[in-house]
């Protein structure tokens, strides 16, 4: 008894579409047709579905059907190679799922880069102390996520360092001061907060240097590292803000000065 294209993909456990897609790309070759013109299967195609929907069933791509049926050792490196993949495959949904079990217990932002877990929303307010704190907990988020897509992994790995680092210490007064100066903050008011600001960001430099240095932390051509830098400085901080950073730059530049 021969048997029809649908009646054969019901026995192998698959569907019309596919049947029809391996004779289209020469898996499984076409049978007889009857006197009618409908074709006839027989259980050598059956027998090669089968063989075939195995293969697939164990990750092995359709172009490489072929090189695994053939020779010994074309099979064996078709197949080893198919299983380092896999290995890679397996590491990166466990290291996925480690990263999950992270924000479900963190209750972390799930877009945030590995490592950078603690900036979570139920953090308590006397641990909000980092090298972002200036700045709201979204917005630590955000100049963070911003921040990966321009610095390097290790540079990275040292912007986490020095977020931990200041995660531990006790709240300090002057980040507090900077995250809610008000806007129409006065001059001489601003300018006593560089004054204080300035030795902390000197330490923040001589701790992690290579944060410093842009052109060597990031992994972007210079014009983009600073538009990234730009804009996010733009958006996080305020014009008052803005200014008492341009005042702690002027600061540490005279300081250099002097210096030399």
């Amino acid at each position: 008894m021969a048997w029809s294209t649908s009646q054969l993909a019901e026995l192998a456990g698959t569907t019309l579409k596919t049947v029809r897609h391996y004779h289209e790309i020469g898996l499984l070759d076409e049978p007889e047709r009857a006197a009618n013109g409908y074709k006839q299967y027989r259980i050598s195609h059956l027998v090669r579905l089968l063989r075939i929907r195995r293969l697939v069933g164990l990750g092995v791509p359709l172009s490489a059907v072929p090189s695994v049926e053939g020779p010994a050792e074309e099979a064996e490196q078709t197949l080893r190679a198919l299983d380092t993949e896999l290995a890679a495959n397996i590491e990166r949904q466990q290291r996925m799922r480690r990263e999950l079990a992270a924000i479900l217990e963190n209750r972390a932002w799930a877009e945030l880069p590995p490592g950078f877990e603690v900036l979570a929303d139920d953090l308590p307010e006397d641990q909000r102390s980092s090298v972002l704190e200036r700045v709201g907990t979204k917005d630590q988020r955000s100049f963070v996520l911003a921040c990966s897509s321009i610095l390097t992994p290790s540079a990275m790995s040292e912007l986490q360092d020095q977020f931990q680092a200041q995660l531990s210490a006790p709240h300090r007064e002057i980040a507090l001061d900077f995250d809610t100066l008000p806007e129409d903050a006065p001059e001489d008011v601003r300018q006593r907060l560089a004054e204080r600001l300035a030795p902390e960001v000197r330490r923040q430099q001589e701790d992690y240097p290579s944060l410093q240095d842009l052109g060597a932390s990031s992994r972007r051509e210079a014009a983009v590292t600073q538009s990234v830098v730009v804009q996010a400085l733009v958006e996080f901080y305020s014009r008052a803000q803005l200014d008492v950073l341009r005042r702690v730059h002027l600061l540490l530049t005279e300081d250099d000065a002097v210096e030399v």
